[in-house]
C-alpha cells in the first residue's frame, strides 16, 4: 500500500507499554531513497528532545498494518528504551557516526552492513557486533559521514525540468512495504493550471540542499501533460 507522508505526520506512535507521542518527520537515504527513521514528537514525555524510531523497531510491514486514520504504529520497544536511547541534536543533520552508536544501542544491524535482511520476525537477521572492550568509538573516518534528510525540510523544494523551472514538492509517495519513497508530490502551481502530478524518484539526476531545488530528467512538456494525479513520463516511454 502506498502512502503520503503528509497524511502520517501526526500518527501517534506507541511503544510496547504505552503511547510515546506522534509521527513528527521523516529522514530518508537520499542515495536509495528508503526511509530509515521516523522523527517521534513525544510531547511533554522527553522535553526538548528529538527521538528517532528507525524502521527495524516497526517491522517491515508497518505502514501496511495501519488501517484507519486513528490506528497507531506500534512499535517493538519500551519507553525506557526510547527515554535511554542515543540522542541526537534536533537542528543538526543526521550522521553516519551518530546512526552507528543508535544502532549498536538497539542491536540493530546497520543498513549499510552487507547481508542485513528482515527476518520472518520484526527484527534483521544480521546485529551490528560489539565493540571491543575498553575501546572508545570514534565513528567512521568523516569522509563516511552521510547525512540523511527530512522529508518536511525538502518539502517545498523547486522542481527544475531539463528545460526550466516548472513545480515544487508538497509531498512523498512511500511504500508501506518496502518504506522506499516511490515517488515525489509535485504542485505545477501558476505553471500549469495549478495541478499536481507525481515524479519518480527514478527520473531525479541531483538534489541540490544549498539551492532547495531538485532536478529530474524531464521536460517541462513532460510534467504539463502529464493528467492530474498521474506519474510524469519522459518522452521515450511516452511513445
Amino acid at each position: 500500500m502506498l502512502h503520503n507522508t503528509t497524511l502520517l505526520y501526526g500518527r501517534k506512535l506507541g511503544a510496547t507499554d504505552g503511547e510515546i507521542g506522534q509521527v513528527k518527520d521523516f529522514y530518508f537515504d537520499d542515495m536509495t531513497w528508503k526511509l530509515r527513521y521516523i522523527v517521534a514528537d513525544t510531547g511533554s514525555w522527553l522535553t526538548g528532545r528529538q527521538v528517532l524510531l528507525s524502521h527495524h523497531a516497526f517491522g517491515p510491514e508497518a505502514f501496511g498494518r495501519v488501517a484507519g486514520a486513528t490506528d497507531p504504529l506500534r512499535v517493538n520497544l519500551t519507553r525506557k528504551q526510547i527515554e535511554d536511547s542515543p540522542s541526537t541534536d534536533a537542528h543538526r543533520p543526521i550522521s553516519r557516526q551518530f546512526e552507528d552508536e543508535y544502532h549498536r544501542y538497539y542491536g540493530y544491524a546497520t543498513y549499510w552492513q552487507e547481508g542485513g535482511a528482515w527476518s520472518g520476525a520484526s527484527f534483521p537477521v544480521v546485529l551490528a557486533p560489539p565493540l571491543p572492550a575498553g575501546r572508545p568509538h570514534h565513528g567512521h573516518n568523516q569522509r563516511d559521514d552521510v547525512h540523511l534528510r527530512s522529508t518536511k525540510s525538502t518539502t517545498g523544494y523547486s522542481l527544475h525540468a531539463t528545460d526550466g523551472e516548472i513545480g515544487s514538492v508538497s509531498g512523498y509517495i512511500v511504500d508501506g512495504e518496502t518504506w522506499e519513497i516511490r515517488e515525489l508530490v509535485v504542485e505545477t502551481g501558476h505553471w500549469y493550471a495549478g495541478k499536481t502530478i507525481y515524479v519518480a524518484t527514478k527520473n531525479i539526476t541531483r538534489v541540490s540542499y544549498d539551492h532547495s531545488s531538485v532536478f529530474v530528467n524531464l521536460t517541462k512538456e513532460n510534467v504539463t501533460e502529464t493528467p492530474p494525479h498521474e506519474v510524469a513520463q519522459t518522452d521515450a516511454k511516452q511513445h
